[in-house]
């Protein structure tokens, strides 16, 4: 994965998904976190970032994936667990292959299935994102119409001095 810190700093390559459907988007979080993101994870060496979301989803969902577009190229500051952190993330429309997957009931939270991880999904109105406590703060609003066109987005996730996680 790369990741890694230098004097002052970490520095993330991160690869996520917007999944919609029917108007509720996707995210998840560690459980023992209290903010939601976009599914993904960190880009392995050598690995096109677009694979990178396909495999995320599998290892950590047990789903398939298929990468429609990219929609956002971020380079996001923030601080976590009082780490400075650049972050550049691309993020990806993605669709489940799978229209019937269990992972599409909106009524509960799912688990992610990797043994390490205790991670939680849960779909989130696209309308009432800015409600939540949820990162890259800018997509609150954003993902009310998604781009039809590849945005670059630098992004700034600290608020009044506590630590975020986008």
């Amino acid at each position: 994965m790369i990741r890694f810190d230098l004097p002052g700093g970490r520095f993330n390559h991160r690869a996520a998904g917007v999944v919609v459907h029917d108007g509720f988007v996707l995210l998840h979080r560690l459980e023992k976190d209290d903010f939601w993101s976009l599914p993904g994870g960190r880009v392995e060496l050598m690995e096109p970032s677009h694979v990178t979301v396909v495999r995320e989803f599998a290892e950590e969902l047990g789903v398939e994936v298929r990468v429609d577009r990219m929609l956002w190229v971020v380079e996001n500051f923030f601080e976590f667990e009082g780490v400075p952190y650049h972050e550049t993330s691309f993020l990806y429309k993605v669709d489940l292959t799978d229209e019937r997957h269990p992972l599409l009931d909106k009524e509960r939270v799912h688990h992610g299935i990797e043994p390490d991880l205790n991670l939680l999904y849960k779909w989130f109105p696209v309308d009432r994102l800015e409600r939540e406590r949820f990162y890259p703060s800018f997509l609150r609003t954003e993902m009310q119409e998604l781009p039809a066109a590849i945005q670059y987005v630098v992004h700034r996730d600290i608020e009044d001095n506590e630590d975020a996680r986008p």
